[in-house]
């Protein structure tokens, strides 16, 4: 395999982290040309600290996408309850795009090694009259994606409004109406700012549509015997 000079210097940078990653290819320049049959895979090494995943169990990693912050929460969902295990925000450093989209995705990456989800969701970008805004919006997205494409969850992808209207029962609520159901919901919650308590909210949204999908497939299954 063949892998250019800044490649090197870039997967030298990420070995000296938490997160390892390698690169089993036939052919490829990572920073140059093409690269057909690459597949970039990651483990972690640092221990996790959260609890193990109960078999009728399930654990949901909320993610409110920002370029500059990015909120994120997990609760564990059995049944009809909701738990809170953690919830907190990714802050980008440095001083360019890039560097500031890989912080992004190590801490993301951290978080997911700690909590061990087995799904993940991740809101929606709507297109405002900044343009600019929305497209860096859309880069740090592009980030709460692929950490969690990259450890093989599916993801699901909600609307704000939607959001809303299944955490509070209104499309249109304010952000301290979120963070009142949120935290209503989650009883002994800390909230660690409005983005993580987003994220929560999102991943609240997602167990419920999860939780409805799943009620619907096991009733199609009983009708057809």
């Amino acid at each position: 395999m063949s892998i250019s000079a800044p490649a090197k210097t870039f997967f030298d940078y990420l070995q000296k982290g938490d997160v390892a990653f390698s690169l089993p290819v036939d052919k490829s320049d990572i920073f140059g040309l093409t690269f057909p049959f690459v597949r970039v895979s990651c483990y972690c090494n640092k221990k996790t600290t959260g609890s193990t995943v109960g078999a009728s169990s399930m654990r949901v990693l909320g993610i409110d996408p920002g370029l500059r912050n990015m909120g994120w929460g997990v609760i564990e969902v059995d049944g009809s309850r909701m738990r809170h295990l953690g919830n907190g925000v990714c802050k980008s450093e440095g001083k360019d795009l890039g560097l500031r989209l890989l912080s992004l995705h190590r801490q993301l990456t951290d978080v997911l090694c700690e909590f061990q989800p087995t799904t993940a969701a991740v809101e929606q970008t709507f297109v405002n009259k900044d343009g600019a805004g929305t497209l860096k919006l859309g880069q740090a997205r592009g980030i709460a994606l692929l950490v969690p494409a990259q450890a093989g969850l599916e993801i699901g992808e909600y609307a704000p409004n939607k959001v809303k209207k299944t955490v509070v029962g209104v499309g249109h609520a304010a952000k301290e109406q979120v963070q009142h159901m949120v935290k209503l919901q989650l009883p002994g919650v800390v909230l660690k700012g409005p983005d993580a308590a987003d994220a929560l909210a999102i991943a609240m949204c997602h167990a419920h549509y999860t939780r409805s999908t799943s009620v619907w497939e096991k009733a199609k299954e009983a009708a057809n015997g």
